[in-house]
């Protein structure tokens, strides 16, 4: 199934810094501007143990066109349109409706 970029952060990083650093170790692109979304943090939102995430929506402008490639432990990275998204791992859908809720109050400001 595919995935949301993300993993773990370092001993010696911040949480942004390792947004960023995910970010482009799994798809090749870079963020300078990030916001904290949400941390989710359910007991049984992963079935491979207790993980609670700290996301992060991160725009792009619309003019990058850089091919996103898997990276690091990323097999694969692609882009997807919203209204056709594969099935997504975990609770991604939950997370990714998060993100999409947030950028519609965005654009009502």
């Amino acid at each position: 199934m595919w995935a949301l970029p993300g993993g773990f952060v370092q001993m010696d990083e911040g949480l942004d810094d390792a947004a960023r650093r995910e970010l482009e170790e799994e798809t090749g692109l870079k963020a300078t501007q990030l916001e904290q979304l949400y941390t989710f943090g359910r007991p049984d939102r992963d079935p491979r143990g207790r993980v609670i995430t700290v996301v992060y929506l991160v725009l792009l402008p619309e003019c990058t066109h850089k091919k996103v490639e898997g990276r690091d432990d990323a097999a694969r990275a692609d882009r997807f349109s919203v209204g056709h998204l594969p099935t997504l791992a975990y609770d991604h859908a939950e997370i990714l409706a998060c993100a999409l809720a947030r950028l519609d109050q965005k654009r009502k400001v």
